[in-house]
């Protein structure tokens, strides 16, 4: 009897002791975590910003972007969402979908107006984008929000009520195949695209260079680049188009203060030399994206030296705080 009590309380002492020992690990280990949740917090504690880059519109003018995006990739600075208008969703869909640099310049050596575009007899237009559907599909790596490999936000603008329609990953699922084209369909020149029961016009009429839906998605940092210049370089007006375009660039310009608000950096490659369908000269428009790109990196890489930068933007920008998603 007292050989079975010693053996019994010999066995409790020594679980005992396990357990003191094992009590001992997890405080340690808590220890560890509170540790490493106060180095966090530690004033002036780096942390790399959510960069977005907002590409705007222009027509052939907008394979300037591709030498933007190419001076970011060298510079090794990561951009974590992008925003695009016009040429600058098309662009911005191809790269997003995971295009290289080498493919996109590939394809602005290839695109023509026609690779996209034909005349047409209607009403609401001179020409239709349809041809588009082929185009982005043949060219996109993947064609649905969800399988983008970088968040894409896409803008067009309602005809109706004059709003604008922004197709933005996160909050938009499906194909990103008509989202585009209804943010290139350039009114006089291309057919309205009807998605959702909504007739849809360029975004350029609502987000000429789409910094805001930049914010709403939650970029620390929005970097825009605007290409600005005259639709055309005659003084007097050739046709219906130079009439056109120059309008909506003078609206565009007086807007402008907008969509500048919303930018840490705006950056302007020179496209003045140029005209809207300039596609043949795609390389030199590359290099003045290049150009314009070098020229802002000092700025961009102080973004990343910068400690805590989500908090300075939330000072700088108090009313460009990211739109909370409703519940369902």
């Amino acid at each position: 009897m007292g050989v079975c009590w010693d053996s019994a309380d010999s066995g409790k002492s020594g679980m005992w002791d396990s357990l003191k020992q094992l009590g001992k690990v997890i405080r340690s280990v808590q220890a560890f975590g509170r540790e490493l949740s106060n180095r966090s917090k530690v004033p002036g504690a780096k942390r790399v910003p959510s960069i977005g880059i907002a590409l705007g519109g222009g027509f052939a003018r907008g394979i300037a972007h591709i030498g933007v995006l190419k001076v970011l990739e060298e510079e090794n600075i990561p951009v974590r969402m992008v925003a695009g208008t016009s040429v600058g969703a098309i662009l911005g869909a191809a790269y997003c979908s995971g295009l290289t640099i080498a493919e996109l310049e590939d394809l602005a050596d290839r695109v023509r107006f026609t690779t996209f575009a034909r005349w047409t007899l209607s009403r609401y237009g001179f020409a239709t984008n349809d041809r588009m559907v082929a185009f982005l599909t043949q060219t996109l790596k993947v064609r649905t929000f969800e399988e983008l490999r970088i968040p894409l936000a896409v803008t067009a603008t309602n005809f109706n009520s004059g709003q604008a329609a922004v197709f933005a990953s996160g909050s938009t699922s499906g194909s990103v195949i008509d989202p585009v084209r209804a943010s290139c369909a350039y009114p006089g020149m291309f057919l309205p695209v009807e998605i959702d029961g909504k007739w849809l016009v360029d975004g350029m009429l609502s987000h000429p260079v789409p910094t805001r839906p930049l914010r709403d998605m939650g970029a620390d940092r929005v970097l825009g680049v605007h290409l600005k210049g005259q639709w055309s370089k005659s003084a007097v007006p050739r046709h219906l188009f130079d009439v056109i375009g120059q309008s909506f660039a003078i609206a565009q310009d007086q807007m402008s203060a907008v969509w500048r608000s919303a930018a840490d950096l705006v950056i302007e490659p020179d496209v003045a030399g140029f005209d809207y369908d300039d596609f043949r000269r795609a390389k030199e428009l590359i290099r003045v994206g290049e150009q314009a790109m070098r020229r802002a990196l000092p700025e961009v890489r102080r973004w990343l030296e910068m400690p805590d930068t989500a908090e300075i933007v939330r000072k700088t920008h108090p009313l460009l705080r990211p739109t909370p998603m409703p519940a369902d």
